[in-house]
């Protein structure tokens, strides 16, 4: 049996004493810095910034920090930035709302683009409006493009062309009004393949309900189909370009494994490559050619470039920031100028400018505004063993100031649950450790990042041996002497939440308290509750969620046994319940149905029904508002110790 590798200190500050713990605020805030993008020619950066009230997106040369222009986000939810050409930056925006707001119906995420034409003023201009047959929203990231000194814009859309809503290429030419529908997928059309002047060379089907996935490439104008594989689950996908222009990278399970394979655009050859094994690439901004891999460790990112000249560069930058952790935010065009994060005990969060050509590297900005080192816990990763014997990796963060013995502990499970956490910041392990609690995060089977094999094991065990994964994780820590057995509660959102509810009801007697956000109360629910929103009853949604739950359908009453809201007479300790009223990804009836179960089974739970909320607490002030209550409660219920 292979060892369990030891754990791995990523930030670790040496703190005497401290006093009060810094405002809940600082926690909830966006971050001040949330994205940052170079354009093309390193000059200028565009940036969505935020703070304890909303976001808002600046622009600033690079050189002076001269503002060129600042706007509030009002009520919308930027997603982000990034620029085409050197004159233009592109906002991504969403709104949660029905398909159309006169009938009602199911709610939905909607993204929609704005331009800032900086060589023209200071005016933010809708785009995609007033298009014949088309949304006004984006299917997909737009991709920049010159085509006769004209910057372009073509953007995955939603046309009516054919009578059904169909993914298109809409195309904008930015400075003039309009735009119009360009190619025109099919009802099974998921993507088009764009290259480096926005021309597609490939549109990639997927029909949900066989699973028949196909790749059609784009020869003499037309869409002539490659590539078949049937796939209800794993589908193959493209994930870009190659080392060169007439290469596409192709991603396949149909052996049973993952591989990848090059298409050969010129005769449409299908190869079998290796070197490409990572968790994404590094791409060329201009070319979008891919020019090395970034291996998402436990630890932290890996950086290989595929040429000597680009590790060597970045061997260097890394070689600045001593013993922390490096990430690369944005370059230029010509990778002379970029802006990076830097991680660990000297710098916190905080990113900095390089200049290469002058050897500088410039301080800019702290990620969040009033969260220095000195008040950032030490994060460590480590693995520990599962009860039959799997490797778990995970995240422990420790309040600083405290010696890690006999500390109250809160479990902090990810969503997906095919996901992970990662070693960047966390706001709300940091928040809760800031509080004097140690923080378990867990990397339960089925979790992403960490090999085919690790979430393979979770299929079938939602519930079951990805919930004692959790628990084992608590009585590995308590045989350590770090944390109490009788001070441990467990909190998470999205499937987090529900592994939650799952702790003190499925696998109770562990935790003396639980908070479940945005948490799955009732498979059998959810899954019907999918059926209906997805429009029908075989999709890889819901195949996907049947895989690891172990259902067979959406009336499979077999996974009734772990189901919190079906559970809710074990129900023994004090639970809270904390929702967005617009989540469009877990209904807020999940946890309607938790609280009136539990109240049916004469239990009373702790409510809180955030309004105008989605399910990534994407507003500060509902944020905060998670966390002020959360943390009353558990300061209720598993009281931290006094600040020495």
């Amino acid at each position: 049996m292979k060892p369990v590798v030891a754990g791995v200190a990523l930030m670790l500050m040496a703190v005497p004493t401290i006093g009060a713990p810094p405002p809940i605020s600082l926690y909830g805030q966006l971050p001040n810095v949330q994205s940052m993008v170079l354009s093309p020619d390193g000059s200028k950066w565009a940036a969505v910034m935020g703070d304890e009230r909303a976001a808002q997106i600046q622009v600033r040369t690079l050189v002076d920090n001269k503002l060129l222009s600042v706007t509030s986000a009002e009520t919308s939810k930027v997603r982000g930035v990034t620029w085409a050409g050197n004159d233009h930056v592109i906002a991504t925006i969403s709104t949660t709302q029905p398909f159309d707001k006169t009938a009602g119906g199911p709610k939905r995420e909607w993204y929609m683009l704005l331009d800032l034409d900086l060589a023209r003023g200071k005016e933010w201009r809708p785009l995609l409006t007033g298009i014949p047959d088309a949304m006004n929203v984006a299917a997909g990231p737009p991709r920049p493009a010159l085509r006769d000194g004209q910057q372009v814009l073509v953007v995955p859309g939603i046309s009516f062309e054919s009578g059904n809503g169909t993914v298109s290429l809409i195309e904008v030419k930015l400075g003039k009004a309009g735009g119009s529908v360009g190619l025109v997928g099919t009802p099974d059309t998921i993507r088009f393949v764009l290259d480096a002047d926005g021309k597609a060379v490939a549109r990639e089907d997927y029909e949900e309900k066989s699973g028949t996935y196909r790749l059609l490439l784009r020869m003499n104008g037309a869409f002539r189909k490659l590539y078949e594989e049937v796939a209800r689950l794993d589908r193959p996908y493209v994930y870009g370009f190659g080392k060169d222009a007439g290469t596409l990278l192709m991603h396949s399970r149909k052996s049973g494994k993952w591989q990848d394979f090059a298409i050969t655009l010129a005769d449409g050859s299908i190869t079998q490559v290796e070197g490409f094994e990572a968790d994404s690439l590094l791409r060329d901004r201009r070319t979008g050619l891919a020019i090395g891999l970034i291996d998402a460790g436990l630890a932290g990112n890996e950086y290989r470039f595929f040429d000597p000249k680009d590790q060597a560069m970045w061997r260097g930058i890394t070689r600045a920031f001593p013993g922390e952790q490096v990430d690369l935010e944005s370059w230029s065009e010509d990778r002379q100028t970029l802006v990076v994060e830097v991680r660990g005990e000297k710098n916190g969060v905080s990113l900095f400018r390089i200049n290469r050509a002058k050897g500088q590297i410039e301080f800019m900005a702290d990620r969040y505004n009033g969260l220095g080192p000195e008040l950032l816990n030490p994060v460590t990763a480590y693995r520990y063993r599962a009860a039959d014997g799997l490797e778990i990796p995970a995240y422990l963060t420790l309040p600083r100031g405290r010696a890690a013995k006999g500390l109250p502990l809160i479990v902090l499970p990810h969503g997906g649950p095919e996901a992970r956490d990662t070693a960047a910041f966390d706001w709300w392990s940091q928040a809760l450790a800031s509080r004097g609690y140690a923080v378990l995060q867990p990397q339960f089977r089925g979790s992403s990042g960490f090999g085919a094999a690790h979430i393979a094991a979770g299929y079938g065990e939602w519930g079951r041996k990805m919930q004692t994964d959790l628990s084992d994780g608590v009585r590995d820590l308590v045989a350590k002497g770090t944390v109490n057995a009788g001070r441990v509660c467990i909190v998470g959102a999205s499937y987090g939440g529900y592994a939650a509810m799952a702790g003190v009801t499925v696998d109770a007697g562990v935790y003396r308290c639980a908070s479940a956000v945005a948490g799955v109360s009732d498979l059998r629910r959810m899954l019907v509750w999918e059926t209906r929103d997805t429009g029908g009853s075989n999709n890889a949604t819901l195949r996907y969620w049947q895989r690891f739950m172990g259902a067979r359908n959406a009336s499979d009453d077999s996974i009734d046994p772990w189901s919190p809201a079906r559970l809710a007479g074990k129900l023994s300790v004090p639970l809270q319940l904390i929702h967005g009223k617009d989540d469009t990804v877990v209904p807020i009836e999940q946890s309607r149905l938790m609280r009136e179960a539990a109240q049916a089974a004469g239990k009373s739970v702790d409510w809180l029904e955030l309004a105008g909320e989605d399910h990534w607490l994407s507003r500060p002030a509902t944020r905060t508002a998670m966390l002020e209550a959360q943390i009353a409660f558990l300061e209720k219920h598993n009281p931290p110790d006094p600040v020495p």
